[in-house]
């Protein structure tokens, strides 16, 4: 099946005429014709009956036309120029300007899933041997599909290959086209991985909406959408371990995490570093009060093993009492950062938490902020292939320009009182 076809039969059903469709698609009429008996035996499906003069849709063809409809309007849009082409949008062309009709070339599907699965292998050679293809063969192949849509998409290197910004647009495109169809087709075909036009990023829990942490997905959110109105981004929020375990299992493409240390088989940079504080009510701060007093007086609400800030609660716990003081300690585990502040705020708790993010929130408890070694580190990490190190990029720019921007130097509300923790 060809995204040719596809357009004229999804023309001739809504036109209900043979001329009119190939008229709008720039093709003889034996051409729409002859797509509309291809795909009727492609799927095994009647699509249309003759009433006099018109063709009247069968009701299996108007249960299958939004999908066609969506296919033909895909189909389309992969032919438009990438976003490295400064082009003003056809609408604000006059018209004596409007580009005549470019009938859609006979792109066959199967060469949109090959193009798939060579940029998720990395490499020609891997995606031929996946495919049983010889290298020439499919390099033949991509080759043609890109003089037929007009444009590289492809960037060829002795490490492999990666999209151009036109191949990535096209890539979403194309696996986008390869789902409606094997929905249309009621077929399954594994070369394309479901909701992979959409990229999934996993994050760790935000404290709140004042946090660091929700300020940046906030932002990467906005930009993106801007950015890559064709690439949408999905942002879901767990645990560190959760995270890897879903990099592992591919239920995310990328993960911010708040460890230091992730697996091998990923790659990963560092996005941020914040200092992180003893959090302790205002109500039961005493000035000059040693902090391995507080640690032993006041029960210490932490999040889940499962999370980067346990560790690193741990850790500092570790390197400031003994192991016969750490027995003595009342620990109360809470898996919900709002749900600890409050045990802090209203309840006399103390915790562990970053001191930026608890610093903007309305009345906050007082911050005694730990030494250097305490931080919360937060990593982008994503698997080791050339797309997603290009999406990682892409995503590392939008956060590098919200660190680096108005608001990450902005005063922090509330005024908290800070304190300094002595080293023990």
């Amino acid at each position: 099946m060809d995204l040719a076809t596809l357009c004229l039969v999804e023309a001739t059903l809504r036109t209900r005429s043979v001329r009119a469709a190939a008229r709008l698609e720039g093709r003889p009429a034996s051409s729409a014709s002859a797509a509309l008996r291809r795909l009727e035996a492609a799927i095994s499906i009647p699509l249309v009956r003759r009433e006099g003069a018109m063709l009247v849709p069968t009701l299996d063809a108007q249960a299958r036309m939004e999908r066609l409809t969506e296919i033909a309007a895909a189909a389309k849009e992969l032919l438009l120029p990438g976003p490295d082409i400064d082009a003003p949008p056809d609408s604000l062309l006059p018209q004596a300007q409007s580009p005549p009709i470019r009938p859609m070339p006979q792109i066959p599907l199967a060469a949109l899933a090959r193009f798939s699965a060579t940029v998720h292998a990395g490499s020609i050679r891997r995606a031929a041997r996946m495919l049983g293809l010889g290298q020439p063969q499919l390099t033949r192949q991509l080759a043609r599909l890109e003089q037929e849509i007009g444009f590289p998409l492809l960037v060829r290197s002795r490490g492999g290959v990666a999209c151009t910004a036109q191949g990535m647009v096209a890539l979403g495109i194309a696996e986008r086209i390869g789902n409606i169809w094997a929905n249309l087709s009621q077929a399954s075909d594994e070369r394309f991985r479901k909701s992979a036009r959409t990229w999934r990023l996993g994050s760790v829990i935000p404290f709140g909406h004042e946090s660091d942490i929700a300020r940046m997905l906030a932002a990467l959110a906005a930009t993106w959408q801007r950015q890559h109105p064709r690439q949408p981004l999905f942002i879901a929020s767990t645990t560190a371990d959760d995270l890897i375990s879903g990099l592992q299992a591919r239920r995310f493409d990328l993960a911010l995490l708040d460890v230091d240390r992730f697996p091998a088989e990923f790659d990963g940079t560092l996005v941020s570093r914040s200092p992180l504080a003893l959090a302790v009510s205002r109500s039961v701060a005493r000035d000059g009060e040693d902090v391995a007093e507080l640690l032993h007086k006041l029960p210490i609400a932490v999040p889940s093993v499962r999370s980067g800030l346990r560790q690193m609660t741990d850790l500092y716990l570790a390197s400031t009492l003994s192991a016969a003081e750490r027995a003595r300690l009342t620990l109360v585990e809470v898996d919900s950062i709002p749900v600890i502040i409050n045990l802090v705020r209203e309840h006399g708790h103390l915790s562990i938490l970053p001191e930026q993010s608890v610093s903007r929130i309305a009345d906050p408890p007082v911050l005694i902020r730990l030494d250097a070694r305490f931080r919360q580190s937060l990593n982008l990490v994503w698997p080791r292939n050339a797309l997603s190190r290009q999406t990682a990029q892409a995503v590392m720019e939008i956060l590098s320009a919200v660190e680096s921007g108005p608001a990450a130097s902005s005063p922090d509300k509330g005024a908290p009182d800070r304190r300094t923790a002595p080293r023990v």
